[in-house]
C-alpha cells in the first residue's frame, strides 16, 4: 500500500480512545469469582483498566467479559499469558488477549456494487478503521482501477458452476498469503460454498438489505416500491452455511414513503449499507463482538 499522510491529531486521538493497547475477551459457565480472578491477573502485571463490560446470558448461564487495559512499559505478555492460562483453567474459559494497536489484516469481497467497498477504503485511508487491507477479491474487474488508486493487490476470481470450488480454493490460498485475520463481503454477490463458509467460521462478515417484509432475488428495491413499504434497512452478520441468517452484529433502518421513486430506494439502500457494514467491522476489529450460538454480544 502507498505511504499515506500523517493524520491529524483529531484523527489520533480518535484511534487511541478507540483502540486501547489492548483488549482481553473471554466467556466461560457463569460462577462467582470471574470478575475478581481477571482485575486480580491484570493488577499482577502492572495493568490499568480502561475499560470494563460483562453479560451474563440467562438462558445458558454463560459469561461474556471485555476487558480494555493499558499496560505499562515492563508488561511482559509471555508471563502474563502463562499466568492467564492458570485464570482461564480454574474457569475454564475461552479467552483472548490482543494488542489493539496492530491493525488487523481484512480482505475485501465485492462484485459489481463499490459503495461499500469505496466506504471501507475511504476510513481506511483516513485513520477512521484500525485495519489493513493487503488484498481485494472480485469475480469482476469493475474495481480494479480503485483498488490501483490505493495501491491495493487485486485479484480478479471469475466464478462459474465448473470453477466454483477452484476459485474458494484460490481465496482461501490468498487469505493465508496475506495473513488476513478477516474477509469481508463488501456486495460479494456470489453464495458461498458450504465449505468455504465452514472454513471461515467467525471470519467472515456480509451485509444485505433487510426489508420488512423482505424481498429476494433481483432488484429488491423495485420490489420494495411495488409494494409500497414503508421501512428500508440493512444487516451485517457472520457468514453461515446458512444464506444471509448468520448471528447479527449491526442493523439499521431508514423510513420511505410513496415519494421514493425505486432508484431513490437503492440510493437510501446503500447509503445504510454502507453505515452498518463499517460500523459491524469496527466492532469485530474492537473486539466488541462475541459470538453466543446463533446470536452475537455486543460490547459497545
Amino acid at each position: 500500500m502507498t505511504d499515506l499522510a500523517p493524520l491529524s491529531p483529531a484523527i489520533s486521538r480518535e484511534i487511541s480512545v478507540q483502540n486501547p493497547r489492548r483488549v482481553l475477551t473471554l466467556s466461560c459457565e457463569d460462577r462467582p469469582g470471574i470478575v475478581h480472578a481477571v482485575s486480580g491477573a491484570l493488577y499482577r502485571h502492572g495493568c490499568n483498566i480502561l475499560e470494563s463490560a460483562q453479560f451474563s446470558d440467562p438462558r445458558d448461564g454463560r459469561f461474556f467479559m471485555r476487558v480494555a487495559f493499558a499496560a505499562g512499559g515492563s508488561f511482559d505478555d509471555a508471563a502474563f499469558r502463562r499466568e492467564f492460562d492458570g485464570v482461564a483453567g480454574t474457569f475454564r474459559m475461552d479467552w483472548d488477549a490482543i494488542d489493539t494497536r496492530r491493525p488487523q489484516r481484512v480482505v475485501l469481497m465485492v462484485s459489481r456494487f463499490g459503495h461499500c467497498l469505496n466506504d471501507l477504503l475511504f476510513r481506511q485511508a483516513t485513520g477512521n478503521l484500525n485495519i489493513t487491507i493487503p488484498a481485494i477479491v472480485s469475480n469482476h474487474r469493475d474495481f480494479e482501477p480503485l483498488a490501483a488508486n490505493y495501491g491495493i493487490p487485486f485479484h480478479h476470481l471469475p466464478v462459474t458452476a465448473a470453477n466454483k470450488a477452484e476459485q474458494e480454493a484460490r481465496l482461501l490460498e490468498i487469505v493465508a498469503e496475506t495473513d488476513a485475520s478477516l474477509v469481508v463481503l463488501a456486495r460479494y454477490m456470489q453464495v458461498l460454498s458450504n465449505e468455504l463458509c465452514r472454513a471461515l467460521d467467525g471470519r467472515a462478515i456480509n451485509i444485505h438489505h433487510s426489508f420488512l417484509p423482505s424481498f429476494k432475488g433481483a432488484k429488491p428495491y423495485h420490489q420494495a416500491y411495488d409494494r409500497g413499504v414503508k421501512l428500508i434497512g440493512a444487516t451485517a452478520h457472520y457468514v453461515t452455511s446458512d444464506l444471509d441468517e448468520g448471528p447479527i452484529i449491526d442493523q439499521d433502518v431508514a423510513r420511505a414513503d410513496h415519494s421514493l421513486a425505486p432508484d431513490d430506494l437503492v440510493s437510501v439502500g446503500r447509503d445504510i449499507e454502507a453505515v452498518v457494514l463499517a460500523r459491524a467491522l469496527r466492532l469485530h476489529v474492537e473486539r466488541r463482538v462475541m459470538l453466543a450460538g446463533r446470536r452475537t454480544v455486543i460490547f459497545r
